[in-house]
C-alpha cells in the first residue's frame, strides 16, 4: 500500500520558490537598474531576509560549529534555526546561478558590443533613478545636502578624481563588501556600486572565467585556470560577508533613525552614477556622432525597459 509524504512535498515545494526568489534578486542584482532588495520587497520576502542577514552572527556561528558536541547540539539547532537557513541557502544559491549566467553575458558582451550594453546600463541607471525619486521629498536643506552630498560623490568616483585607497586586492575586498551590502538595500543595485568602483566588467570577467575553468578541469583543464581567477572571487566573496555583518547594519540604521535622509541620499547616489557606464565606451571608441547617437538609442532602450517593469509591477519604492 502506497503513500505519500505530503510534508517533503511542500519542503520541496518551499525551497523551489525560494530558489526562484534567489534567481530574480540575483538578476536584479547583476543588473545596474532595479535593485534585489526592491525584488525583494515586490515579492513579500524583504522582512525575512533582513531578519536573517540580521541574525547571522559571530556568537550563532560559533554555537553552530560547536554542534559536533552532544551536550551542544540543541544550542547549535537552534542557532539554526534563528539564522534561517533553510531560506539564506536556497536563496543564495539562487542568486549564484544568475549571476553566473549574466556574468557570462557581460563578459562577451564588453568585448563585443560596448556601446550596446554600456549604453543600455545608462538608461537602467538613469531611469531607476528617476523610478525612486519621484516618491522623495526634498523638504529641508537637509534634504537638499544629502542630494547634492550622494549625487557629487558618484560624480567624483565615477569621473576617477575619488579613488579608494590602495589597489588590487584591496579594491576587489572592498568592492565585494559594499556591493554586496547594496544588494540587500532597496534602491540601490550591487552591480550599480561595481560599474562606480570599476569592477563591474573584471569581476564578470573572472567569474566567467572561474566556472568556465571549473568545467574545464573536470575534462583534464588547468587548475591554474581555477586558482587565479578562483582567488578573486573568494576575496570579493569574503569582502561581502564582511559588508553583510557591518555596512548593511550600518545602513539599516541609518535608515531606521534618518530614514528620509538616507534615502535621498542613495537615490542621489544613484543619479550621480549615471555617466559612469559612459567611461567604458570612451576606453574602446571614439566620442563621434556616430557613438553619441548609438549610445542614447540603447539609452533610451533601457529606460523604456525600466518603466515597462515598473509599470508592470505596479512600481517601485526605494523603501
Amino acid at each position: 500500500m502506497g503513500y505519500e509524504r505530503t510534508d517533503l512535498v511542500i519542503d520541496r515545494l518551499e525551497l523551489l520558490r525560494i530558489y526562484g526568489y534567489g534567481l530574480c534578486m540575483g538578476a536584479a542584482d547583476a543588473l545596474p537598474g532595479v535593485s534585489g532588495g526592491t525584488v525583494a520587497l515586490l515579492l513579500g520576502f524583504y522582512g525575512r531576509l533582513i531578519a536573517a542577514v540580521t541574525a547571522l552572527t559571530p556568537r550563532r556561528a560559533v554555537a553552530v560549529l560547536g554542534g559536533y558536541r552532544s551536550d551542544r547540539r540543541d544550542r547549535a539547532r537552534k542557532a539554526l534555526v534563528e539564522m534561517d537557513l533553510q531560506f539564506l541557502l536556497p536563496l543564495g544559491v539562487g542568486m549564484v546561478t544568475s549571476v553566473v549566467l549574466i556574468a557570462g553575458t557581460v563578459s562577451a558582451l564588453a568585448d563585443s558590443h560596448p556601446i550596446a550594453l554600456f549604453g543600455f546600463f545608462t538608461g537602467l541607471i538613469a531611469a531607476s533613478a528617476i523610478a525612486l525619486g519621484r516618491s522623495l521629498e526634498f523638504a529641508s536643506a537637509k534634504h537638499v545636502g544629502a542630494a547634492v552630498a550622494g549625487a557629487t560623490l558618484a560624480l567624483l568616483v565615477a569621473a576617477d578624481i575619488v579613488q579608494l585607497p590602495g589597489g588590487g586586492r584591496a579594491v576587489i575586498f572592498f568592492a565585494g563588501a559594499i556591493a554586496i551590502s547594496a544588494m540587500i538595500l532597496p534602491g540601490i543595485s550591487g552591480s550599480l556600486i561595481l560599474i562606480l568602483l570599476g569592477q563591474y566588467v573584471f569581476l564578470s570577467s573572472e567569474l566567467s572565467a572561474f566556472v568556465r575553468a571549473v568545467g574545464d578541469l573536470v575534462g583534464g583543464g588547468s587548475l591554474a585556470a581555477v586558482t587565479d581567477p578562483g582567488a578573486t572571487i573568494v576575496l570579493f566573496v569574503a569582502g561581502g560577508l564582511v559588508g553583510l555583518v557591518t555596512i548593511a547594519r550600518i545602513v539599516r540604521a541609518a535608515l531606521a533613525s534618518h530614514r528620509e535622509l538616507t534615502l535621498v541620499f542613495l537615490v542621489s547616489l544613484i543619479a550621480g552614477s549615471i555617466p559612469a557606464p559612459l567611461h567604458n565606451i570612451g576606453e574602446a571608441h571614439a566620442w563621434t556622432t556616430e557613438t553619441i547617437a548609438l549610445t542614447a538609442a540603447w539609452a533610451l532602450f533601457g529606460a523604456i525597459a525600466l518603466f515597462a517593469l515598473e509599470y508592470l509591477v505596479g512600481g517601485f519604492d526605494p523603501e
